[in-house]
């Protein structure tokens, strides 16, 4: 099995509160040991094991886990900048311009779409992430859902089945009856590609019964829940996600005392998107009533056409820091570790010996530089399952004792 050290790390982020500081469990002038592509080792740099067939000289910056971007929408064509401009001018989002985005996407070819998520694909691990969940949801016809979760699955280990994102024009005043192709014929197409379910729970897509139902028909075929809640208003998005033990309820811009209660009382993940915030003027979330409580929260892109135009999950620790009331170390750890726990991955978003070994070069000491200097390219080089697949020609061999290496960033 290959072996990797990263030594003289400034700061080492582990997400693993026993072996470091505070939650996020830093370890200051350290090094991390991997094997076969997963932390065996974290500690000291100067007591760091030597039998590895390469070292990386971190040479004082920070090392962090691989962002864990658990809410995108990748499958898509067309671009709707006019939307971004009007709302700049005081237009309020209604979420209605996902029909724009379908017929495009409708009208795209299987290669257009799939230069498409790679695109996007390469843009997100350049800035870090290298785990993304990918939706559906563009499509809203049986043979368009299908393509997208087939070309999410071949680029993507997490992929949603979103066939329930709005009624598509073709079905204008029949809802029940494009409720129950997604719970039928569409969802039989899509359920062998997908992991999860979603539904977009707020007015002007599905009610409360509608979401149970496409949630309960997502479980018999083996999928996951997830929704998107309470983004456009108070509604019963994130009760519906709570009652259908979901991984996550998304967005949660407008809840209700009784909404976060609930949460806190269950497994079910807040991931918060102040991106679409951004993007649409709309009030952001309080993450910190939401820590407050107890709620376990995740910090995820929302990457799509219409309302969060970006892969940089940097940009979103540097809203949420700013906007949302959340410390860098908590705003690091829901990008993560949050992340993962909103994808049920033990072995993602942390750099715990046995975790899965994604890990992100900074150019910076710290990973408060995210939200402190916001706008800048702070990833030096990015390491997946072990192997570096961003970043590596900056990374320079110099000679060191005893005949070996070090790869220095430079």
């Amino acid at each position: 099995m290959s072996s990797l050290a990263v030594v003289n790390i400034g700061t080492l982020v582990t997400n693993d509160g026993p072996v470091g500081r505070g939650p996020t469990g830093i370890i200051n002038n350290a090094a991390l040991v991997v094997e076969g592509g997963r932390v065996t080792w974290t500690g000291p740099s100067s007591a760091c094991p030597d039998a590895t067939e390469d070292r990386v000289d971190a040479d004082g910056r920070a090392v962090i886990p691989g962002f864990v971007d658990s809410h995108a929408h990748l499958v898509f064509a067309g671009d709707r900048s006019d939307e971004f401009v009007a709302r700049m001018k005081g237009e309020r989002y209604r979420g209605g311009g996902i029909i724009s985005t379908v017929a495009a996407t409708r009208a795209a070819t299987t290669a257009e779409l799939e230069h498409n998520i790679d695109r996007l694909r390469a843009e997100a691990l350049a800035s870090g992430t290298t785990t993304m969940e990918c939706k559906s949801g563009y499509g809203l016809t049986t043979e368009h859902e299908a393509q997208a979760v087939k070309i999410a699955r071949s680029r993507t280990e997490e992929v949603t089945y979103l066939g329930a994102h709005v009624v598509p024009p073709d079905y204008a005043g029949r809802a029940d009856d494009y409720v129950n192709l997604v719970c039928g014929e569409m969802l039989d197409a899509c359920a062998p590609w997908a992991k999860w379910v979603d539904v977009f729970c707020d007015r002007g897509a599905f009610d409360g019964d509608q979401a149970a139902e496409i949630l309960r028909a997502g479980a018999s075929r083996g999928l996951m829940a997830r929704v998107h809640a309470n983004q456009l208003g108070p509604g019963p998005g994130a009760e519906v996600a709570v009652a259908a033990g979901a991984a996550s309820a998304d967005h949660c811009t407008f809840l209700t005392d009784h909404d976060i209660e609930l949460l806190a009382g269950s497994g079910t993940v807040a991931t918060l998107l102040p991106g679409a915030e951004f993007s649409t003027q709309s009030p952001y979330p309080d993450a910190r009533r939401l820590l407050g409580a107890g709620v376990t929260v995740a910090l995820a892109s929302d990457c799509n056409p219409g309302s969060s135009f970006t892969t940089s999950i940097p940009f979103c620790i540097a809203l949420a820091v700013r906007e949302m009331h959340m410390t860098p170390d908590e705003a690091l750890w829901a990008a993560t570790r949050g992340g993962a726990i909103a994808l049920r991955q033990n072995e993602l978003g942390g750099l715990a010996v046995g975790q899965r070994a994604d890990f992100v070069l900074l150019t910076a000491p710290t990973h408060v530089h995210l939200a402190y200097r916001p706008g800048t390219a702070l990833v030096a080089a990015v390491w997946r399952n072990g192997v570096c697949l961003a970043g590596g020609r900056k990374l320079k061999i110099r000679a060191k004792p005893a005949g070996r290496e070090d790869l220095r960033p430079g």
